[in-house]
């Protein structure tokens, strides 16, 4: 399978495969998402028992919502799994088609955003797997029985024995499974925008070098080939950004009003609690949805800038001296690059950075109102 021998995309989808929830179908699939969803459930009842007891309820509601995601993410992927094997499957072939170009600075573009993405997907499962750890093992020194994550099952005592114990070692073995089926579509997204820019930077140093300084005396035939390539390529990056971009747009939505509202409330429960054990959990809390939401933005932003770039680096190219119709393709790539390639949140508000900050602001906005009537 081409997809698990390319190393730029090679750790989410190995993580993916192992789960079948790509590329194969087996057992391991129903064992994470049936009890995961099941646990998610639960987590969400323990909302409606727990109203009333703010602290508890942001506290539960923020590993809800999560768990939710992960599992949302899960069922768009395996429902979707043609798609996304397709897009994968497009992605290695083309990563492998610009590998073997022989330049030197395409070279080396391949090989740091390779580095790249693979230091991205490898430390955002480390690091998902070290927080998640924390939450789990956090009960423990508390000096009293609580659960990792609160649910409610009718007519159950969860702290009684042995069914405390045995909650608590489910929830500890579903932790894994949770992360998994998380961090790598988080990574996922990162990967694919840093490929989409590997296309992008490598399409502008090929147009400001189409015409060879070896080979000024080219002939038109040989430039309207070269140039025709170009064109093609730029096409192609378009359905990729596209491609993604319906791939993930609606999970984008989901996680910017859920994470937006639940921002809002952490940083209240941040303002009114003094316990410091607590104040530690609450900021790491905080830090994951932060790092989460802006990995998101911060990729989608740079495949805007840099598309548009594509525009500049074609006027830079060697084009004063060839054919007139030469010209007018450079001139007509240069017309459709001005439109920049977007990753949207519900295919509504383009994702940068400055939709980044509003997000910011309107949780804000929300804390320091839901402050003053607290007060």
């Amino acid at each position: 399978m081409e997809v698990l021998n390319c190393p730029l995309l090679s750790v989410n989808v190995r993580v993916w495969r192992f789960w079948s929830f790509v590329l194969v179908h087996n057992w391991r699939r129903y064992i994470s998402i049936i009890p995961v969803t099941a646990l998610n459930v639960f987590m969400f009842a323990d909302l409606y028992r727990a109203w009333g007891n703010i602290e508890e309820v942001i506290i539960n509601a923020y590993f809800a919502v999560l768990y939710f995601n992960a599992v949302l993410r899960t069922l768009i992927l395996v429902y979707n799994r043609d798609k996304y094997e397709s897009f994968l499957a497009g992605a290695a072939s083309v990563y492998e088609e610009i590998r073997a170009i022989n330049d030197d600075v395409i070279t080396k573009l391949v090989s740091t955003y390779t580095k790249r993405a693979r230091f991205l997907s490898i430390s955002n499962l480390a690091l998902g797997a070290f927080i998640s750890g924390c939450f789990v093992v956090y009960p423990l020194f508390t000096g009293q029985r609580g659960l990792p994550y609160g649910m409610f099952i009718p007519g159950v005592n969860n702290f009684d024995s042995p069914q405390y114990e045995i909650f608590y070692i489910t929830q500890l073995v579903l932790t894994f499974p949770g992360c998994c089926m998380y961090i790598p579509y988080t990574s996922f997204f990162a990967s694919s925008t840093l490929f989409g820019l590997v296309q992008i930077k490598t399409l502008q140093h090929q147009l400001k070098t189409f015409r060879s300084s070896e080979m000024l005396n080219e002939s038109t035939v040989v430039l309207n080939r070269k140039l025709q390539k170009l064109i093609e390529d730029h096409k192609r990056i378009i359905r990729y950004v596209q491609d993604l971009n319906d791939l993930v747009t609606y999970i984008c939505l989901i996680e910017f009003l859920s994470f937006g509202l639940m921002l809002c409330a952490l940083l209240f429960l941040l303002n009114i609690i003094s316990v410091m054990a607590q104040i530690v959990i609450v900021g790491a809390y905080i830090f994951m949805i932060l790092t989460q939401i802006f990995a998101f933005y911060w990729h989608s932003n740079e495949v805007r800038e840099e598309s548009m770039a594509i525009a500049q680096a074609s006027y830079s190219g060697p084009w004063l001296n060839v054919d007139d119709t030469i010209k007018k393709k450079l001139l007509m790539m240069t017309i459709r690059a001005q439109r920049p390639l977007e990753i949207t949140v519900g295919n509504v508000y383009p994702m940068t950075l400055e939709m980044f900050q509003s997000l910011l602001n309107a949780s804000y906005s929300y804390f320091t109102l839901l402050r003053r009537v607290y007060n």
